[in-house]
């Protein structure tokens, strides 16, 4: 089997590019996270589910200005409900915790 060289495995590679306010939904503003934001400059946001570490990096610098240190995700699955007599499930999301340098800040309110 032929070895690929670095150059055409990426022009090869077919991945969907997302624009950076496709890549981020909303921000998570709980209690938890708010006191992520104070105490370790952690920002929780959902994200997009195609959307990996390095696409949550850009899009989050480019919109809020800021450096951002470290990005971790988790799938998170969607939880069973019930309406009346009918079973359902809310949908499976993404989400992101966003870790900024010391000197940068981001004000939701």
């Amino acid at each position: 089997m032929p070895s690929l060289s670095k150059a055409e495995i990426k022009k090869n590679d077919s991945r969907i590019t997302l624009e950076p306010h496709q890549v981020i939904l909303r921000p998570l503003v709980t209690e938890k996270g708010m006191h992520r934001a104070t105490e370790c400059n952690q920002y929780a946001f959902e994200v997009n589910p195609l959307a990996d570490k390095g696409a949550v990096r850009s899009a989050v610098e480019s919109l809020f200005d800021v450096k951002v240190v470290g990005v971790r995700t988790q799938n998170r699955r969607g939880k069973p409900r019930r309406h009346r007599f009918h079973w359902g499930r809310t949908k499976d999301w993404k989400k992101a915790l966003v870790t900024l340098d010391k000197e940068h800040r981001i004000d939701f309110f």
